[in-house]
C-alpha cells in the first residue's frame, strides 16, 4: 500500500505513519494540503490519502479532481463530534475516521480501508479447488482472467495470486476500468506527458509503469472502450506502452490479471469486446462461483467479518448465535461476499459488543437497511407492486429513476452490485446518478441508504 498522510492531529497521524510503515506500507508525509498537492502533481501515485480533518479537506479534494487523479481521501480526527464527520464528507472525503489512541486499532483501520489483505477465508471444497488452481498458476507469468458475479471476491483471489507469485515483493496495482470516465482511462493506464490535454499540468506515469516488475489488475475490463482495447492488446503483446502525448515507447515488465462479472464471449459476439484481446487475457480462467453455491464458506466468512469489525470499532469479539448462523445459511446472498460483509458490519455495530443475534439482521424495512435474507427478487416484487398501483400519469423517466434509486438503496450504495442487478453498465449507472444529483435528488452514498426510498414514499 502507498499512503499519503497530511497533517499531524497532535501526533495521532504521525503514529499512524509509523504503524503503516511497520506493516510494510510506503508512506509519504506532507504537513499541508499545498505540499500534498505538489507531491501528487509531481507524478507520485498513492492508494489512499489520510488527511487531518482540521486542514482544508475541500481544497485537497478539489485539487485532486482538477489534476484528474483518481484517489480516495479519508479524513481523520480525534473529535467524536458527528458534525465534524458530516462536514468532512460534504467536503468530498470518502470516509471519516475518529482516531483512537490505541496503535493496534489504528493499524486495523488502515488495513480495513486499504483492503490490503491477500488472505482468502474459505472452508468449502469449491473454494479449496480454486485456491489450489490459483497457487498452481501463481509462480508463472500467465495472464489470468478471473470471472464471477459482483461481490464474489475476484480482487481477493487476484491479490492471492500475486502474493504467491515470484513478483510478490513487487507492486500490485489495481485499476477499476468501470470507475473511470472513458476519456481519462487511457491516461490512467498509460500515463501522459505535460500538456498532452487540458489539465495535464505535469508528466504522470500510468498504472502500467507503476506496476513495472509486479502485477497489474484490470478490474471490470469488460467496460473498456473498443479503441482502448486495441492499445491494451498491443501493450500485452509487445510489453511496451506509449504515454498520452508522448513519442517514445516505454518497455514494461508486468503480469496482467483481469476480472469481469459479464460474459465476455457474449460481449465478443455483440462486438463490444475484441475477440483477440479475450483470448490474450483468457490464458487461464479462474471462475469463482457465487457464495450461495459454496455454502460452507458462509459461516467462516461471517465469523471473520464479525471479528474484523469488532476490532475496528473497539468492541470485544463476540460469537454468532446458532439462530443467526441458520439465517445466514438460508439467505440467498445476491450480493455474495460483499453483501455478507456489509450485513456483518451492520450486525456488529447494532450488537454494541454483545452476542450477535438474528435480531440485528431482521430490522424493519422502513428507515433501516434490508435484512440479510432480503433478496433482489423480493425487493423487485415490492417495487413492482408499488409501481403498478401508481403507474398511470407517470413518465418512463420517473419510473426508471425510482427503480435505479431503490435498487441502489437495496445494495447499500454499492454501484457495481446495483448495475449488475439492473442489467446496465456501471458507466451508465454513474451517468444517471450524476443527473439525479444535479437535479437536487438524494442519491445513496456507499454503505448507506436514503432517508426515504421512493418505493416507500
Amino acid at each position: 500500500m502507498r499512503l499519503l498522510i497530511i497533517g499531524s492531529l497532535n501526533g495521532q497521524l504521525t503514529l499512524a505513519t509509523k504503524m503503516a510503515m511497520a506493516e510494510g506500507a510506503k508512506v509519504v508525509h506532507a504537513d499541508t494540503v499545498i505540499q500534498a498537492l505538489q507531491v501528487l502533481n509531481g507524478g507520485t501515485s498513492f492508494d489512499l490519502v489520510m488527511v487531518d480533518v482540521t486542514l482544508e479537506v475541500a481544497d485537497l479534494v478539489n485539487g485532486i479532481n482538477r489534476a484528474r487523479i483518481h484517489l480516495d481521501v479519508v479524513a481523520c480526527g480525534i473529535d467524536p463530534d458527528a458534525e465534524v464527520a458530516v462536514a468532512a464528507i460534504k467536503a468530498g472525503a470518502k470516509e471519516y475516521i475518529p482516531l483512537p489512541p490505541e496503535p493496534e486499532l489504528i493499524a486495523a483501520i488502515l488495513k480495513a480501508v486499504a483492503r490490503e489483505s491477500a488472505d482468502v477465508v474459505y472452508a468449502d471444497p469449491k473454494s479449496q479447488a480454486l485456491i489450489d488452481l490459483a497457487e498452481q498458476i501463481a509462480p508463472s507469468d500467465a495472464t489470468v482472467l478471473i470471472t464471477g458475479e459482483s461481490g464474489v471476491g475476484k480482487e481477493v483471489f487476484a491479490k492471492h495470486i500475486h502474493a504467491k507469485s515470484r513478483r510478490a515483493n513487487a507492486p500490485f496495482i489495481s485499476l477499476n476500468c468501470a470507475a473511470i470516465p472513458e476519456q481519462l482511462l487511457e491516461s490512467e493506464l498509460f500515463g501522459h506527458e505535460k500538456g498532452a490535454f487540458t489539465g495535464a499540468i505535469s508528466r504522470r506515469i500510468g498504472k502500467f509503469e507503476e506496476a513495472d516488475g509486479g502485477t497489474l489488475l484490470l478490474d471490470e475490463i469488460s467496460e473498456m472502450d473498443l479503441r482502448l482495447q486495441a492499445k491494451l492488446l498491443r501493450a500485452l503483446q509487445e510489453r511496451v506502452i506509449d504515454r498520452v502525448g508522448g513519442n517514445k515507447s516505454i518497455p514494461v515488465d508486468i503480469r496482467i490479471l483481469a476480472t469481469s462479472n459479464r460474459d465476455l464471449m457474449r460481449a465478443v459476439a455483440e462486438n463490444s469486446f475484441r475477440e483477440d484481446l479475450y483470448y490474450r487475457l483468457n490464458v487461464v480462467n479462474l471462475a469463482i462461483p457465487p457464495l450461495r453455491e459454496r455454502p460452507q464458506d458462509i459461516i467462516v466468512l461471517a465469523r471473520h467479518f464479525a471479528r474484523k469489525y469488532a476490532k475496528i470499532n473497539g468492541f470485544p469479539s463476540q460469537p454468532l448465535t446458532p439462530e443467526l448462523e441458520e439465517v445466514l445459511m438460508n439467505a440467498h446472498w445476491q450480493g455474495n461476499v460483499r453483501e455478507l460483509e456489509n450485513a456483518m458490519h451492520r450486525a456488529v455495530l447494532l450488537s454494541g459488543g454483545n452476542a450477535i443475534s438474528e435480531a440485528v439482521l431482521n430490522m424493519p424495512s422502513s428507515g433501516a437497511a434490508p435484512a440479510a435474507g432480503f433478496t433482489a427478487s423480493s425487493h423487485a416484487a415490492q417495487m413492482a407492486a408499488a409501481t403498478t398501483q401508481n403507474m398511470v400519469g407517470r413518465t418512463v423517466a420517473d419510473v426508471e429513476r425510482e427503480l435505479i434509486l431503490d435498487t441502489l438503496d437495496h445494495c447499500l450504495g454499492n454501484r457495481t452490485h446495483a448495475s449488475n442487478i439492473l442489467g446496465i453498465s456501471i458507466r451508465t449507472l454513474r451517468n444517471k446518478l450524476n443527473q439525479y444529483t444535479d437535479a437536487g435528488l438524494e442519491v445513496t452514498a456507499p454503505g448507506g441508504q436514503r432517508t426515504t426510498p421512493a418505493y416507500l414514499s
